[in-house]
């Protein structure tokens, strides 16, 4: 592994630290306006009341221990396999914004493979309202394992996972690079933070506008009792009529207005984190 990827592999690491940290308690707001049966909540600022009120202000970081203890394998990954991408498909440094997209496109489809059992342990933890027999994230784990082994316990959704990964990092990167080439034009290769944050609030937003109908169902998933059943191809369709059966189309957007009021915050720090890093070890290491 050379110099460059381990440098990507250390700042997606407190990039990824920084989005959690930030984004959690609006995360939790979304997957709840996801998951939680009909009715059982007028809309996600009822959501947030309701769970600070009978839960507590912790309670919005439910689900938080998954994401912080994978972060720094899923964003190391996610941003390595990016950088590896962008040279795989070019080797010149300024890509086309389509070879971008490429490239998000490959890097989402890779951390999949980390970003599903974090993300599933993270949902069944977010899934619960703070009833007495309320798991710890310990006996999720077990549970899950023992009652269903890995596929079809620890990685289950993993192909929605994929499925959601792809074209929402191909629109969160091509949304940031955009962005940033923007600002470059006006202040040069040295942005200022503030250029940054903008540039990566973008990309966030981006990620879910392309992507959120695919998260619905991946939440949906994730927190059933049983595993699904059939092909992946086969479970999706049938959880999205489901959806729209159950909600009519506005049911696949559930969660969406907390998912893009999150990600402006959650994104910028995670690029500024990233891009600050990196350039503080590139400053330090040369590389």
């Amino acid at each position: 592994m050379d110099a460059s990827t381990i440098n990507e592999l250390l700042a997606g690491s407190v990039g990824g630290a920084a989005q959690v940290l930030v984004g959690q308690p609006l995360d939790t707001v979304k997957t709840r306006a996801q998951i939680a049966p009909k009715g059982m909540f007028k809309g996600p600022m009822d959501i947030l009341m309701q769970t600070m009120r009978n839960e507590g202000f912790l309670a919005l970081y439910k689900g938080m221990a998954s994401p912080l203890i994978g972060i720094a394998g899923v964003n190391s990954l996610l941003f390595a396999a990016y950088g590896v991408s962008k040279r795989l498909i070019s080797p010149f440094p300024q890509l086309s914004l389509k070879e971008i997209a490429a490239a998000g496109a490959i890097a989402g489809a890779i951390n999949a493979v980390l970003a599903s059992p974090v993300e599933m342990f993270k949902v069944r933890m977010q899934g619960q309202y703070g009833a007495p027999g309320d798991k710890r994230l310990r006996d999720v784990a077990r549970e899950m394992w023992s009652q269903w082994g890995f596929r079809k316990g620890v990685m289950r959704g993993y192909w929605i996972t994929v499925a959601r990964e792809i074209p929402a990092y191909a629109g969160f990167y091509t949304a940031f690079e955009f962005t940033k080439r923007k600002f470059s034009k006006q202040y040069g290769n040295q942005l200022p933070v503030w250029a940054l944050l903008a540039s990566g609030s973008t990309g966030g937003i981006a990620y879910w506008l392309a992507c959120y109908p695919l998260d619905v169902v991946k939440s949906r998933v994730q927190l059933r009792s049983t595993p699904p059943s059939g092909t992946p191809v086969q479970y999706i369709v049938h959880e999205l009529r489901s959806i729209v059966a159950e909600s009519g189309p506005s049911g696949l957007f559930r969660g969406l207005t907390p998912s893009l009021i999150r990600s402006i915050p959650a994104a910028a720090s995670t690029f500024a984190a990233f891009e600050l890093t990196r350039e503080f070890l590139l400053q330090t290491t040369g590389v």
